[in-house]
């Protein structure tokens, strides 16, 4: 086990931990911010999907000492950020049902957006395709995201 600093969500942790961890568990188990979720464990649902450096990775897959040094973003840390607005889109279009998947779909869709602010329909789909989820709500998670990108001026700019 070594001391290991993360800086997640602008706040640094650091903890005792192997290097080898995936992230997913030195977030949840370790740090104790558990909005981001295990899905399949092999990077292939996207629930545990988080920024690193702005730009989504699936946590389940990325060891712990690949993600040192770097800027870290959750779920738990969006409500501080601009994209706040993309959280209350969700809700407007009514996106969740479950719940389990948004964590990782919100981040995907952050991801999207900081590499891109007027993504196409096309676009966006593509994008949010390693996103699973299994209530279906796709056509709305494509509403609230294009949403944001009619109407950036309105919300924090993004």
């Amino acid at each position: 086990m070594d001391a290991i600093r993360l800086v997640i969500n602008g706040t640094t942790h650091e903890k005792k931990m192997d290097p080898n961890m995936p992230l997913l568990w030195a977030l949840r188990d370790v740090v104790g911010l558990t909005g981001t979720k295990f899905g399949c464990g092999i990077a292939q649902c996207g629930a545990c999907t988080v920024l690193i450096e702005g730009k989504a990775v699936r946590s389940c897959s990325m060891p712990v000492r690949s993600a040192v040094g770097k800027d870290i973003q959750t779920i738990e840390g969006v409500e501080a950020t601009p994209y706040r607005s993309l959280q209350q889109a969700w809700i407007d279009e009514q996106v969740p049902q479950c719940g389990y998947c948004q964590s990782g779909q919100i981040m995907n869709a952050i991801g999207l957006l900081e590499s891109n602010p007027m993504p196409t329909d096309e676009e966006i789909l593509n994008a949010m395709s390693g996103n699973i989820c299994r209530c279906g709500t796709y056509p709305r998670i494509l509403k609230a995201i294009k949403s944001i990108v009619e109407r950036p001026s309105e919300n924090n700019s993004i």
